[in-house]
């Protein structure tokens, strides 16, 4: 069984965007038209496209993923079960291809009565949006450029060069699916021919390379809310492609890239803050100030803090996504030791060294 996956270079958990990448490099590359002194050009060409209308289109990928599975398991020759049944693997395979008989009415994927395609739901779309700190911390609203197909105008949306038309496929004579027989069963799969469309392309369009549609963009604005991570998926039901013989579109997954802060480490909902403290100040306790997202607050270092000292400000870190309130500011104390001093106070520190008789280093060699 052709594997359609290594015709487009992906992997079998490639998603719909890597696919469609992956066609439209290839598609530029192996066209006929830029390549005419290569008399396989067309042939591979058309062997690209097949695979891009099968795993571009979710239900015709899963069909095809579920063939896959179950290729190359022979039937039992008789015997065990009734009839001599299939082997058919795990119970997973089986329920894929009986839903693929009944999902038609067993008149084929995708197609109802009269051979007309039924309604597919269409693709979803993900798109990146790139975020400040600030931006995801206080919530905005972004204008995000979203691709979508439309049909293509020089042949109208049937694929074919203008001036031809796509022709009935020779194995499926239209129907677009395949019977086939497996032990004790009948079953209906999509033919590979032309991938359950019914009709096979000779001469492909130029401009859409086949595909029937060519890309258009339209910018939308897309509310981010408050708090959001690198990384958050935000699901916008019904604006990603337009579904198929009047199916619903497609959702729009924006994935929100923020930038890292020039003073923030983000920890869960807390944010943490270093903090620089002078040698007087942690010894003796103060009261510093501390930036937050709301403005200065009044922080209180206790005496004899050691470098490193984490405190924390209630309810001054990042908006919850999930539930109400913000996190934690904690702050995290950083001891500043002078590069320079004056004669006057490497005086007054030698004199607190002779004052302070503990050792820092006795645990050391007890």
């Amino acid at each position: 069984m052709e594997d359609l996956y290594a015709t487009l270079g992906v992997s079998r958990t490639a998603s719909a965007d890597e696919i469609r990448k992956a066609y439209r490099a290839l598609a530029r590359k192996h066209h006929p038209d830029a390549n005419p002194d290569d008399p396989k050009a067309e042939e591979r060409f058309k062997e690209i496209s097949h695979a891009h209308d099968v795993l571009g289109d979710p239900e015709k990928r899963r069909e095809y993923d579920a063939r896959l599975r179950f290729g190359g398991r022979a039937p039992n020759g008789g015997g065990a079960g009734a009839g001599g049944g299939a082997d058919m693997g795990g119970f997973g395979d089986f329920a894929d291809i009986f839903s693929s008989i009944f999902r038609g009415g067993g008149g084929g994927r995708g197609r109802g009565q009269g051979g007309a395609a039924a309604a597919r739901r269409g693709a979803d779309v993900e798109v990146e949006v790139n975020l400040s700190f600030e931006q995801a911390m206080a919530g905005a609203q972004v204008p995000v450029q979203v691709e979508t197909p439309v049909a293509c105008s020089d042949c109208g949306g049937s694929g074919a060069r203008p001036g031809t038309s796509p022709r009935l496929c020779p194995e499926c004579k239209g129907r677009g699916v395949l019977g086939r027989d497996v032990g004790s069963f009948a079953f209906s799969e999509t033919c590979p021919r032309c991938g359950g469309n019914g009709t096979v392309i000779d001469d492909p369009c130029p401009t859409c390379g086949g595909t029937g549609s060519t890309s258009t963009r339209t910018q939308i604005k897309v509310k981010i809310p408050a708090g959001v991570k690198d990384g958050t998926r935000i699901r916008l039901k019904g604006k990603g492609q337009a579904g198929a013989g009047g199916g619903p579109a497609g959702d729009l997954q924006v994935v929100t890239r923020v930038a890292p802060s020039r003073l923030y480490t983000r920890r869960g909902d807390d944010l943490v803050i270093n903090v620089p403290v002078t040698f007087v100040e942690a010894a003796l306790g103060a009261q510093v100030e501390v930036p937050t997202l709301d403005g200065r607050v009044k922080l209180t270092v206790p005496a004899g803090s050691a470098e490193g000292r984490q405190l924390r400000i209630p309810g001054k870190g990042a908006p919850r996504l999930k539930g109400e309130g913000r996190g934690d500011l904690i702050a995290k104390l950083h001891l500043e030791v002078p590069r320079e001093l004056s004669k006057k106070q490497q005086d007054l520190l030698r004199r607190f060294a002779d004052l302070d008789a503990r050792d820092p280093r006795e645990t050391l060699f007890s």
